[in-house]
């Protein structure tokens, strides 16, 4: 039986992981059935359930993920390369015990054409989920998600064959943003340039976030790019 994990300090009530979800097989019929809660964030990762019903933060989470996916959008799309998944995309892998939702993925047209990456098919219609490894999977950290985020997702998506994986975390009201190539034994942090800027290899151009204030004080952030 696995270990249920719970991020939130005061989880609500009413949300209950079936007695049957053993293994990462299971988990996946359980995210695939009806019965799948319509609210919270659940994975399986390394042989337990993770759940993160916690609200997330407007300026420091919801809207640097949405920046990062609209530019990331904006640069895939106009070299033609692949797709961007947002918030809510599910990816499997079975070699790292592993079913999560990245905030943003992004899967390159090379990927799934040699089968490093699939689409499934949804039991009605479409494509639901992924299983693989996507070329980047970033996240941005939450106080919920903090543990996850930086030592289990980094070691599970280093097993799962990830590329980049890239981590963004603008809690302390400057965002820390490190970009994680793949060694022969783990990710590393690419070295900053000046300025700030990261280079990507998968992207093949350098990335920086800036903030500045909107006009009403809050935070805002903007993912910045360059060859």
């Amino acid at each position: 039986m696995p270990a249920v994990i719970v991020q939130d300090a005061n989880p609500p009530e009413g949300i209950v992981i079936p007695a049957w979800v053993v293994d990462l097989a299971s988990f996946r019929r359980w995210v695939e059935s009806p019965d799948f809660p319509e609210t919270g964030r659940f994975s399986f990762i390394h042989g337990n359930v993770w759940m993160d019903l916690s609200m997330e933060q407007l300026f420091v989470h919801n809207r640097l993920k949405l920046q990062i996916s609209y530019v990331l959008e904006r640069v895939v799309s106009t070299a033609a390369t692949g797709y961007v998944f947002g918030d809510g995309a599910r990816l499997h892998n079975t070699r790292a015990d592993l079913s999560v939702e990245p905030d943003v993925m992004y899967v390159s047209f090379d990927a799934l054409q040699n089968g490093r990456v699939a689409l499934n098919e949804g039991a009605e219609e479409g494509f639901v989920s992924l299983d693989g490894a996507p070329d980047v999977l970033i996240e941005v950290v939450s106080d919920s998600s903090e543990h996850k985020d930086t030592v289990e997702l980094r070691d599970a998506y280093f097993e799962a064959g990830i590329a980049e994986y890239w981590l963004v975390d603008a809690r302390s009201g400057k965002a820390k943003f490190e970009i994680l190539k793949r060694g022969s034994r783990g990710f590393s942090a690419t070295r900053a340039q000046t300025g700030g800027w990261i280079k990507s290899g998968v992207f093949g151009r350098s990335f920086r976030i800036t903030q500045l204030t909107d006009p009403i004080g809050n935070p805002l952030f903007s993912l910045e790019h360059r060859q």
